[in-house]
């Protein structure tokens, strides 16, 4: 849904209901949008400058009172930073950059970094939209980034500025998405398939990997599958933790039914190339337009292992499910066929992460100087252009770096403010290129203050993972390629005997975790000779050996100086800043003094427009 739908509701009952404030003139479509309450009472949207670093949103909220935006983090409200703005009832707007001292209190920032661009209320709705830097050189503003960014929204009935708890909301959003599905081509002879499991008796356990076996749509030609989404049956939304999709190599014989995806039986685990995923939070996912998933012909999948993390943890008896993907496919082909890579940590439980820590980092190698002979033919320059990141409820962090000729290069992509509750498929900004010989490092962070024993890696959701999935073209034959540390010598470093790996595993649970130890136990892992194991979509497997190489930080970007007023003289300013850019609006501004005249204007042209529009599909 965009902003530009939504509006046309709220500005229907304008023209038949009486408005008053700083209204809107001609604007720039926000192309995205998100509800931020479980009523739908709060609706945003938002786009973005990334050239110029600048965001414009605009919140519609059901209310006759103030309204208010902004951005906080993890674990407090406190200092997170909200504009709030109201139409009084003698018309006159107000509007401010505030930020919260604690959870009851507003303060007005000493420096205004927000840009009115219009305030309206109606019968029904106060709407404000404001443009805002990524990064201001106010420390009172949290910064706008690639990361997951957790946007804070709050309101009041009236317009006495003071918060309420029940009308305060946080929500998780990937606030700079490079495209969307309603911005990209559909073809108007698509296919819809849906791969499912079928009325299954999810266990009362806490965690369960079921699999099952599916054939691909059968087709006589070329097709591309060019969009996913997840398929999840009502009322078992919140037991599904993520779905999987692997493509099946054709010599692989393989087992029918539904059981356990790393049970007793191993057939259960063939076939690990990634096709699709998808994940708790995530929604829909569109291929770019030159991108997609080739079936049909002799080279591409038959079967494919369809993979449901079903999470029970209230132990619910007698409870069928039938989620799964649902896969949009054409026979209009795309330039390209994509792969999925998988990189990360490899998950067994020689994965550790101590308890009671505030950080913790792991990490897994991937050496790509063996592709092209275990591709069985040359493999062409990796072009990269989305991701998705998975970690479980301990991860805080996650980044893919890249290394050439033993030189950092870039970093490929990185999320600093990981939310477990918001796994979704990203594009990149600009696509990467990985060539033959290039070194890849997942590096993930951990916070487990919450526990007093250790976390191994594991499926279940009280284990955890630290992996990142590579969306690229043009497709090779290599599914995965991670890493992990020498137990043995990591056990060593803690003093602990270890003669294997099982030994080294089981001396973890030795160790007094004291924060000296915790330390020394992340040291020893970052300078243990990694393993590497790569795996083909034939489950060809083979091994090699690195060692991880330091990350140089990437450097943040100047902020952009306020043109409404000073930073607070006890607040540190940053070292670079530059002159504030033009935003994002080409939205006019109608002052307060000259209300009737913009009312006037503003119906006119908004009557006339939608007029406009009824004749033209009539």
């Amino acid at each position: 849904m965009t902003c530009t739908l939504f509006s046309w509701l709220i500005l229907l009952l304008a023209l038949t209901t009486p408005s008053q404030g700083h209204h809107f003139g001609p604007k720039s479509r926000l192309r995205y949008s998100r509800f931020l309450d479980p009523s739908n009472v709060m609706f945003l949207c938002w786009d973005f400058d990334l050239e110029a670093e600048v965001i414009t949103f605009e919140l519609q909220v059901r209310t006759a009172g103030w309204v208010g935006l902004g951005v906080t983090n993890r674990y407090t409200n406190v200092g997170g930073d909200l504009v709030v703005g109201g139409v009084l009832p003698d018309g006159n707007v107000y509007f401010s950059d505030q930020h919260l001292v604690d959870e009851d209190t507003l303060k007005e920032d000493g420096s205004q970094d927000a840009e009115l661009q219009g305030l309206m209320e109606d019968a029904f709705y106060t709407t404000m939209r404001f443009s805002r830097p990524f990064r201001s050189c106010d420390p009172h503003d949290q910064d706008i980034t690639s990361d997951t960014v957790r946007v804070l929204a709050a309101y009041g009935q009236d317009d006495t500025l003071k918060l309420d708890r029940e009308h305060i909301f946080v929500k998780s959003i990937f606030l700079l998405q490079i495209v969307h599905p309603d911005d990209l081509d559909v073809p108007e002879d698509t296919i819809i398939h849906d791969l499912e499991i079928t009325d299954f008796l999810i266990p009362e356990d806490d965690t369960t990997y079921a699999c099952t076996f599916l054939p691909l749509p059968i087709v006589s030609k070329k097709h591309h599958i060019y969009k996913f989404e997840p398929k999840l049956a009502h009322r078992n939304e919140t037991m599904v933790h993520h779905i999987l999709v692997y493509a099946c190599g054709n010599a692989s014989t393989l087992p029918t039914g539904i059981s356990d995806c790393y049970g007793a039986d191993p057939a259960f685990s063939l076939c690990s190339q990634v096709v699709v995923g998808w994940a708790v939070g995530g929604t829909s996912y569109q291929f770019p337009d030159d991108v997609g998933i080739s079936i049909g012909t002799p080279m591409d999948p038959q079967w494919i292992r369809l993979e449901i993390h079903y999470s029970n943890f209230h132990n619910l008896p007698g409870i069928y499910d039938s989620s799964g993907i649902r896969m949009y496919y054409s026979p209009r082909l795309r330039r390209y066929d994509m792969g999925v890579l998988q990189l990360g940590f490899f998950t067994f439980p020689i994965h550790f992460i101590p308890p009671g820590t505030q950080s913790f980092m792991s990490y897994g190698l991937c050496k790509t100087e063996k592709f092209e002979e275990m591709n069985g033919t040359p493999v062409p320059d990796i072009q990269v252009y989305g991701y998705l990141l998975h970690t479980h409820l301990a991860g805080r962090a996650l980044q893919a770096v890249q290394y050439r000729n033993g030189s950092q290069l870039r970093t490929i992509c990185r999320d600093g403010s990981y939310d477990f509750s918001l796994q979704e498929t990203r594009d990149l900004p600009a696509r990467v290129e990985i060539k033959p010989g290039d070194e890849l490092l997942v590096e993930c962070q951990y916070q487990t203050l919450d526990r007093d024993s250790l976390t191994f890696g594991g499926p279940s959701t009280i284990n955890e993972m630290c992996l990142i999935f590579l969306f690229y073209y043009p497709r090779n034959n290599i599914s995965s390629c991670m890493g992990y540390p020498d137990i043995i010598y990591v056990a060593h470093e803690l003093g602990e005997e270890a003669s294997d790996s099982m030994e080294g595993m089981m001396a973890m649970n030795n160790v007094e975790w004291t924060p000296e130890n915790i330390k020394k136990a992340e040291k020893a892992c970052k300078e243990a000779q990694q393993t590497v194991i790569i795996k083909t979509i034939d489950e060809v497997v083979e091994n090699t050996t690195g060692w991880i190489p330091d990350i140089i930080p990437t450097p943040r970007g100047p902020c952009l100086e306020s043109t409404g007023g000073k930073v607070e003289p006890h607040d540190k300013t940053p070292a670079g800043f530059r002159a504030k850019l033009l935003s994002l609006s080409g939205a006019s501004m109608a002052s307060p003094g000259s209300l009737p005249l913009a009312t006037l204007l503003f119906t006119q042209g908004t009557l006339s427009l939608f007029l406009a529009t009824l004749q033209a599909r009539d």
